[in-house]
C-alpha cells in the first residue's frame, strides 16, 4: 500500500489521486465496483457536459456557498477545459455555453485519464470495497479476502446518495458519524417532480415541452422539460429543483415571449364556432402539449381574457413533491462544513480528507456539478500531499 490512499474512483477521486501522484507520493486508488467512474460514464450518455463557458463570477453564483466558491475559483471553467484538452479531448461550446467533448462521450476522456494515472504510478485496485475501520486501520473487502490498510493520508471520494446502483450508496454515513463527523441528511437534487396526471395526459408522455419558462423563488429557467407517467423532469425543471423541493411554488409561462397585454388582446377577439381548444390553438399558437397542460393545471379556465392571460403567463404546476433520491441526478446533504478544515480535512480524523458529493453542497446541472467535483478532488488531493510533506 502506498503512502496515500484514495477511496472512490469517480471524478473527484481520480483528481485527488492525480494531485497526490504529481506531488511524488505513492498512491493507491481503491474502487468498490469492477470499473471506475460509472456515474461519469452514465453522464456521458447524454454528451458529458463538462463545464460552462461563462465568466467566473457568473459561474460561481450557481453554488451559493462561500467555501465551495473559493475552491471552484481555483479550478473553474477555464481550468477544466484546459485539463480535458491536455488529455487529448477536443471540446466545443453549445449555444448556451455548455462545454462538451466533440465525441459527445465520456469513455475516451476516462481512458486517457486512467492511462495518465497509471503512467504516474497510481496503483488502481477495483472490487475493493471499504467497510469501515478496525481500530486505526481501514478495512476492505477484496477479491483476495479482507484487507487492513494503514496509509499515512486518506482521501475519501465516495459520492453522495443518488444513483446507488452506480456506487453512490452513502454506506459510509454511519461509519463517519460514529467518529464524530457531522453529516446533513441527504435529499434529492436535480430531480424531477411527481405529478398525479389525469387520464387525458397519457398521450403526451415522453414529449418535450419547449418554448416555455419556469419560475420559482424569483428565478427563471428557460430550459425545456419532459412529461412522463411519473411526472416532469429535464433540465428546465432541474435548474429550479432546489427551491421547489424546499417549498417554493413552481409556475409555468406558456408564452414567455409575449406579455399579458398582448395575450389579453388576442383573447378578446371573437371566438365564433370554434371549440375552446381550437380557438386557443389558433389565437395563441399553442401546441397540443401546452394546451393539454393549460387544461390539466388551469381548469376551470377563467372566462375573462385578462384573467386567462395571467394564467397562461403563470400557470401553477401542481406536483406531488420530488421524485425519490435514488432517481435524482445528484444529492444535497453530506459532510457538513463545520466538520472540515479549509483543506477539506476531517477535524475528527486528522489525515483523512473528503471531496466531491460526499460534502454538503449542491449545484444545478449544466457543468456546475462536475466542475465542483473536480475542483474539490484537486483541493483535497493537494492538501493531502502537503500534509505528507
Amino acid at each position: 500500500m502506498g503512502q496515500a490512499l484514495v477511496i472512490g474512483g469517480g471524478p473527484a477521486g481520480l483528481m485527488a489521486a492525480q494531485e497526490l501522484a504529481r506531488a511524488g507520493h505513492r498512491v493507491t486508488l481503491a474502487e468498490a465496483r469492477p470499473t471506475l467512474a460509472r456515474k461519469f460514464l452514465m453522464a456521458g450518455k447524454s454528451g458529458l457536459n463538462l463545464t460552462r463557458d461563462e465568466p467566473l463570477p457568473a459561474f460561481l453564483s450557481h453554488y451559493g456557498c462561500d467555501w465551495l466558491e473559493a475552491i471552484v475559483a481555483g479550478f473553474g471553467p477555464e481550468q477544466v477545459q484546459d485539463f480535458a484538452r491536455d488529455l487529448g479531448i477536443s471540446l466545443f461550446s453549445g449555444t448556451t455555453g455548455r462545454v462538451f467533448p466533440v465525441e459527445m462521450k465520456a469513455s475516451p476522456m476516462l481512458r486517457a485519464w486512467i492511462a495518465r494515472l497509471t503512467d504516474m504510478g497510481v496503483d488502481i485496485r477495483t472490487r475493493w470495497r471499504w467497510t469501515g475501520w478496525d481500530g486505526a486501520a481501514l478495512v476492505f473487502d477484496t477479491p483476495g479476502g479482507t484487507r487492513l490498510e494503514r496509509p499515512q493520508v486518506t482521501v475519501l471520494a465516495l459520492g453522495g446518495a443518488s444513483w446507488p446502483r452506480l456506487g453512490s450508496d452513502a454506506s459510509w454515513v454511519p461509519w463517519l458519524a460514529a467518529k464524530g463527523v457531522h453529516i446533513a441528511p441527504f435529499r434529492p437534487a436535480n430531480m424531477g417532480f411527481a405529478v398525479d396526471w389525469s387520464g387525458h395526459m397519457a398521450p403526451f408522455f415522453g414529449q418535450p415541452v419547449k418554448g416555455i419558462a419556469l419560475a420559482a423563488a424569483g428565478r427563471i429557467s428557460r430550459g425545456e422539460f419532459i412529461l412522463s407517467a411519473r411526472g416532469i423532469e429535464g433540465g428546465g425543471v432541474y435548474a429550479l429543483s432546489a427551491p421547489v423541493r424546499d417549498g417554493a411554488a413552481l409556475a409555468l409561462d406558456l408564452m414567455p415571449g409575449h406579455g399579458v397585454t398582448e395575450i389579453t388582446g388576442r383573447l378578446s377577439r371573437p371566438r365564433g364556432k370554434d371549440s375552446l381548444g381550437n380557438w386557443l390553438r389558433k389565437t395563441l399558437k399553442l401546441d397540443p402539449v401546452k394546451l393539454a397542460l393549460l387544461q390539466e393545471w388551469g381548469r376551470p379556465l377563467p372566462a375573462l381574457p385578462d384573467h386567462l392571460a395571467r394564467l397562461i403567463k403563470a400557470l401553477p404546476v401542481r406536483h406531488a413533491g420530488p421524485r425519490p433520491l435514488t432517481e435524482a441526478i445528484s444529492s444535497a446533504g453530506g459532510i457538513m462544513r463545520d466538520s472540515l478544515t479549509e483543506a477539506l480535512e476531517l477535524t475528527a480524523l486528522p489525515g483523512t480528507f473528503a471531496c466531491g458529493e460526499m460534502l454538503d453542497w449542491e449545484a444545478p446541472t449544466g457543468g456546475y456539478l462536475l466542475t465542483a467535483c473536480l475542483a474539490t478532488g484537486r483541493h483535497a488531493g493537494r492538501a493531502a500531499a502537503a500534509r505528507l510533506r
